[in-house]
């Protein structure tokens, strides 16, 4: 899940960044000290009052969110000065947050539904903190692939390479995130994108600069890529589970395509920052958060899959086939690619925007 800006508009974009974090940290900082606030720094969508009901009954009026672009811009906002008590990145960039000082372990002994996550989350290496503490609480999992117009693309094949046909050139969009595109190029490129040689990395740039004149944009702002595909202005796009869910419940035709190279599949979650003002109500919330009905709601209402295996004991087998989601993650692991840290992650991101400016 993920957003960022052209290469050119790298330094206006640090620089914006910070202003914004010191705008949206004092604003957050004030609201707290009046009302003793929970400030959840999270994606837009996330901030749902169905996904923490029991925290907002015991707390009515305790909880303050602000929303990042994705969770590299978070990370820039935190380390710039932003300081949430909890924030909401994805599994393959703990361990940066973790290097740079900003997240605390979190002690899994004060979280009550801990045991009903499904072991694969609870076993990712970069989590683990010793003595029963983790850096980052797993709570929701999905997929990235492309999302197409069955009426506009006919039988194309089940492939990444539709988003490289220049038939549908200026008629499709990609996810402007270094975890999704990239990696993407790489896999069709036949290198390992979690581990890329200066060699390798210049065969992903090559293949990249192939895609960008083909496309209309790059971008993580999915309610407008909903719209561009309901109208037919894009064919087809690089999303996320929830526009595929979005759009059939719309009645658009389209199809979440399973790439026989393998789609992306993602887990993200909860980290306590390291100078949280309110630890407590933290637990409660992420307490509240690993509820059933609360990952019920997250795959009923976005087609997202929940870290708990209690929530999908609560949704009908019918409807989990209707979403393409398995009642167990590790089954789907076996046929995606699944997005973890990235060695060379600074040099793909150095890269990647460079080919969007054109370089």
């Amino acid at each position: 899940m993920p957003a960022r800006a052209n290469a050119f508009r790298l330094a206006r974009r640090l620089i914006g960044g910070l202003t914004a974090a010191l705008a949206i940290g004092a604003a957050l900082a004030g609201t707290a000290a009046a009302g003793d606030k929970l400030a959840y720094f999270t994606w837009s969508g996330y901030e749902l009052p169905d996904f923490n009901k029991s925290f907002l009954a015991a707390h009515p009026d305790g909880l303050e969110t602000a929303m990042f672009g994705d969770d590299d811009d978070a990370y820039t906002k935190v380390k710039a000065g932003f300081h949430p008590d909890i924030a909401h990145p994805c599994y393959d960039k703990v361990a940066i947050w973790r290097k740079a000082g900003l997240i605390q372990p979190i002690d899994t002994g004060r979280l009550k539904n801990w045991d009903t996550i499904f072991p694969v989350f609870k076993a990712l290496p970069d989590l683990q903190a010793g003595d029963g503490k983790v850096w980052m609480v797993p709570w929701d999992w999905g997929n990235t692939s492309i999302l197409y117009r069955t009426d506009l693309v006919k039988d194309p094949e089940q492939s990444w390479t539709l988003l490289w046909d220049k038939r549908y050139a200026g008629r499709m969009a990609t996810i402007d995130a270094v975890h999704d595109t990239p990696i993407v190029a790489a896999l069709l490129a036949g290198v390992n994108p979690f581990d890329l040689t200066p060699a390798e990395l210049d065969k992903v740039a090559d293949k990249l600069r192939e895609q960008r004149p083909l496309l209309r944009s790059y971008t993580t702002d999915m309610t407008s890529v909903e719209q561009s595909l309901a109208s037919g202005e894009l064919v087809a796009a690089m999303t996320w589970n929830a526009s595929a869910t979005t759009l059939k419940k719309q009645g658009v035709p389209v199809e979440f395509m399973k790439p026989k190279e393998g789609m992306l599949t993602w887990a993200c979650g909860m980290v306590l920052l390291k100078d949280a003002q309110h630890v407590d109500l933290a637990y409660d919330f992420i307490n509240s958060r690993l509820e059933a009905e609360s990952g019920k709601q997250l795959i009923e209402q976005y087609g997202y899959g929940s870290a708990s295996s209690a929530a999908f004991a609560e949704v009908p087998k019918a409807d989990l086939d209707r979403l393409q989601l398995p009642a167990d993650p590790e089954v789907m692991l076996k046929s995606t690619v699944f997005t973890g840290p990235m060695k060379q992650n600074e040099d793909l991101a150095k890269m990647f925007e460079k080919v969007k400016a054109g370089g």
